[in-house]
C-alpha cells in the first residue's frame, strides 16, 4: 500500500451501542487508526436521529449508519436534506425478530400448535391480524428507525404472506429500550440488532423466531456515512480511514477473535452488557427461547468476506435494492430515484481508489 498522508488527523467517529459497531471499536482498541496517521475520539450516541443531526452539522466526521440512511439524507427524507455518503459497508446481516411470549401463546392457540417452527413464517400472523382488527386493535411492532434495514425488513416479512403495513402498528423506538417495552407489552414484537434480542431471551420475556439472514441474505446493514464536503475536502484522510476499518472488519471475520471483541464490547464506554448477550451472534449463534437450543447461523455477524477483495465495497445493485424498499414502504416516489443518485450515495469509486493503493 502506498504512503497515505491525511490532511486531517484528528477525527470524531459516532457509533451506536450494537454488537455490529465491532469494526469501528476494534480500529481503535487494536491501534488501527493510529496506525494509519489518525487520531480518533469514539462518541457513542443513544438514537439514529442523534447520529444523522451530528454527523449533518459537523459535529461528527464519520458514522457508523444505517444502510438506507445517506440515501434518505441526501433526500430529505424524514429531515433536512445533506448529501452523505457511504464509501464502504461496514457489516451484513445482524438483525432479528422478537416476540413476546403472550404473542407466541396467541400463535398456538389460533393455530392449535404445541411449538412453533422456526425462522417462523409470517403466514402464521394473517389470523391473528385479522381477529385483532376485528376487534379494534391491532399487532404492535417497532423499529429502530423508519429509514432502517429493519424497517424493511420487517415490512419484506410481513408481505411474503400478504400482510400490508396498514394493517399492523410500527413503532419507532431505540434499541436500548426495546426489551423493555416488549416486557413492559407495550409493543408485541420488536425487529433490531444485537445484543437485544439475545437480551430479551436471557431476560425471558421473548422469542427471537427469526434473523434478518432469513429474509435478506448477506444484505448490508451499517456503512461508513460521511458528508460529501468533508470527503471532498479530507480525500487521503478518508483513505485512511477505510484503510484501519478494513484491517478491522478482516480481523473479525476470524472467528477466534471473535471472542476477544465480544469481552471488548462488554465495557461501559461501549455495550454496557453482559458478555452473555454480545458473544452469541458474533460466534454464529441465535438465541431463541429460555431453555431452547440456539439456532446455528454461521453469517449472523458479517463484517467481510475475506475470499473477496472488494467484500465492503458498497455495490450498485445492493443500493438500488435498498432504495426499492423505501419506495415500496411509501417513503420515496420512484420519481426520486436516479442512477446517479446511487452513483452518487453508493460510493464504490472511492472503495475502488482505496484497493488501488
Amino acid at each position: 500500500m502506498k504512503q497515505i498522508s491525511p490532511e486531517t488527523t484528528e477525527l470524531n467517529i459516532g457509533f451506536m451501542p450494537l454488537t455490529d459497531c465491532a469494526p469501528i471499536v476494534m480500529a481503535y482498541e487494536l491501534g488501527l487508526f493510529e496506525k494509519y496517521g489518525l487520531q480518533v475520539t469514539l462518541d457513542r450516541q443513544n438514537s439514529w436521529a442523534t447520529l444523522r443531526d451530528k454527523l449533518h452539522a459537523g459535529l461528527l466526521d464519520g458514522a457508523q449508519m444505517l444502510a438506507p440512511m445517506p440515501f434518505a439524507s441526501t433526500l430529505g427524507v424524514r429531515g433536512p436534506r445533506h448529501h452523505v455518503i457511504a464509501p464502504f459497508v461496514l457489516s451484513r446481516n445482524g438483525n432479528a425478530i422478537t416476540i413476546s411470549h403472550q404473542l407466541y401463546d396467541e400463535i398456538l392457540d389460533c393455530h392449535n400448535l404445541n411449538k412453533l417452527s422456526l425462522p417462523l413464517s409470517s403466514s402464521l400472523l394473517k389470523e391473528l391480524i385479522s381477529r385483532r382488527n376485528a376487534e379494534g386493535r391491532k399487532l404492535r411492532f417497532a423499529a429502530v428507525h423508519p429509514n432502517s434495514c429493519h424497517y424493511y425488513q420487517l415490512m419484506s416479512w410481513l408481505h411474503m404472506s400478504g400482510i400490508e403495513l396498514s394493517e399492523v402498528d410500527i413503532s419507532i423506538l431505540p434499541p436500548s429500550g426495546m426489551v423493555d417495552a416488549l416486557a413492559n407489552d407495550y409493543i408485541d414484537a420488536f425487529c433490531v440488532g444485537g445484543p437485544w434480542n439475545a437480551e430479551a431471551v436471557r431476560q425471558d420475556v421473548g422469542t427471537t423466531v427469526l434473523t434478518s439472514s432469513d429474509i435478506w441474505s448477506d444484505s448490508p446493514e451499517k456503512v461508513l456515512g460521511v458528508s460529501l464536503d468533508w470527503y471532498q475536502k479530507n480525500p487521503q484522510t478518508m483513505m485512511a480511514l477505510i484503510a484501519a476499518l478494513q484491517e478491522s472488519c478482516d480481523w473479525l471475520e476470524h472467528v477466534p477473535n471473535r471472542f476477544e471483541a465480544a469481552r471488548i464490547l462488554v465495557k461501559e464506554n461501549y455495550l454496557n452488557t453482559n458478555l452473555d448477550v454480545i458473544a452469541p451472534s458474533l460466534l454464529g449463534s441465535c438465541l431463541t427461547r429460555a431453555g431452547e437450543q440456539p439456532r446455528r447461523i454461521p453469517s449472523y455477524n458479517q463484517f467481510s468476506a475475506i475470499d473477496k477483495s472488494d467484500g465492503n465495497a458498497p455495490e450498485y445493485a445492493q443500493g438500488e435494492r435498498i432504495l426499492q424498499y423505501m419506495i415500496e414502504a411509501q417513503h420515496l416516489s420512484r420519481q426520486d430515484v436516479s442512477h446517479e443518485l446511487i452513483s452518487s450515495v453508493y460510493r464504490s469509486d472511492i472503495y475502488e481508489d482505496f484497493l488501488a493503493l
